[in-house]
């Protein structure tokens, strides 16, 4: 394969940026590489991965790939996961929120893109909180979008999100940037 190197490095970012399992179908469509060549990028990925003191490793199956962190930093993990929990919600996870409850059900890839960041973190740690849910988009199975718990309306004391404050207005607002989003970005495939 020429340029390896170049090639393991997009094959890095991309799974960094998707944050969920990705199928090696669209993986191997966006890096332009055969079913074999990204086997092959994708073992020596891990491959690397695997050595020591490397904080990743890579979840796979026979469909798709994903970003892990190893199970020997499990409690540090942890007790960052149960620290962020316990904390207010930041700026940036009231972000996230307010564009699932306002624009939702949303993908992930559309949160990313209306804030031009990678939102996977706040969206599990939203998802943790029980604040949002995940569903699989009834066109499209093995695409994810997010929504609204019941829990999130219980807490604001409202019945659903037309009664959020301003909804048809920031709604709007929200909705007129869909017409200049890149091809692709209204669902996630898992």
């Amino acid at each position: 394969m020429e340029n390896l190197e170049q090639k393991l490095a997009e094959l890095e970012a991309l799974l960094f940026i998707h944050g969920e399992p990705l199928t090696k179908k669209k993986a191997g469509k966006i890096l332009e590489l055969t079913k074999e060549d990204l086997d092959s990028l994708i073992a020596e990925l891990e491959s690397r991965l695997s050595a020591e003191g490397r904080g990743l490793m890579l979840v796979r199956d026979e469909e798709k790939i994903q970003f892990a962190t190893k199970p020997q930093f499990a409690k540090l993990i942890e007790g960052f996961v149960k620290e962020e929990l316990s904390e207010d919600l930041t700026p940036a996870t009231l972000e996230v929120l307010s564009i699932i409850a306002y624009l939702g059900p949303v993908s992930r890839a559309d949160i990313d893109y209306r804030r031009g960041v990678n939102s996977s973190f706040t969206v599990r740690n939203l998802m943790l909180r029980g604040l949002i849910e995940r569903f699989s988009a009834p066109d499209r199975p093995s695409s994810f979008l997010y929504r609204p718990t019941f829990e999130f309306f219980r807490h604001l004391g409202v019945k659903g999100k037309e009664e959020l404050p301003n909804f048809e207005k920031f709604r709007a607002a929200l909705t007129i940037s869909e017409s200049t989003e890149p091809s692709g970005t209204k669902m996630e495939n898992a």
